[in-house]
């Protein structure tokens, strides 16, 4: 391949996958289906790779921690009325990190040397958020989904600047994880997350932790 040219996945890598119907999801018409990267390398020739590097990278750690978050959740949560619904979003998580998981080894990234602290971090703010009752779960899934949301926004515009073309494939992952974020946070809205006693505090503290989080995780 010359070089300049875009990376190699031999087919897309988007096919839309159904929210689970239940309270405040809403399902994707057309059946199951799943996000699959048909290659298990992606062509190095032409890709900006410390740019792709970060953002593959600090990607799976964010949905890392999410997932650990969910888990603090259900620990608390899991057996309440609200259960069923992050046991949902927690799902979809589940499938994000899979296919960070997979893009991980396609562009050859190494992850961030900070998994297991965020393996606890996540947990303990997932459990603790929890421990507030359901409004305050909720109230953590809308400043942890909307700092993602945010993220994920950023990183679409900087591929669109670099190459929409040659990134393409990773654009449609990230647009559609981005969707999936923002829907979570609106059904966090939708569960009175705003009613949780000090909101604007809670939520303040939480996304200036986010924010801590990506600027480690895109670095080491």
């Amino acid at each position: 391949m010359a070089a300049g040219a875009g990376p190699v996945v031999r087919c897309s890598l988007l096919q839309r996958r159904p929210l689970r119907c239940g309270p405040g999801l809403r399902p994707v018409p057309g059946g199951e289906a799943s996000l699959r990267l048909c290659s298990t390398r992606v062509a190095q020739e032409g890709i900006n790779k410390p740019v792709i590097d970060r953002i593959i990278r600090v990607d799976h750690a964010g949905e890392y921690g999410a997932n650990r978050i969910y888990a603090g959740q259900m620990a608390v949560l899991g057996r309440s009325s609200v259960g069923p619904v992050i046991q949902q979003m927690w799902d979809q998580e589940k499938d994000h990190l899979k296919k960070f998981n997979e893009l991980m080894v396609a562009y050859r990234v190494r992850p961030t040397v900070l998994l297991p602290f965020w393996n606890v971090a996540g947990f303990v703010l997932g459990a603790g958020s929890a421990l507030l009752g359901k409004k305050g779960a909720m109230a953590c899934t809308v400043a942890v989904e909307e700092s993602i949301s945010e993220h994920y926004n950023n990183q679409i515009r900087t591929l669109i600047e670099e190459d929409p073309e040659k990134y393409k494939e990773l654009l449609l992952v990230i647009k559609q994880f981005r969707d999936d974020e923002q829907e979570h946070h609106d059904i966090g809205l939708e569960h009175d997350a705003e009613a949780t006693p000090a909101y604007s505090v809670l939520k303040t503290a939480i996304q200036l932790g986010c924010k801590a989080a990506i600027f480690l995780s895109e670095r080491i």
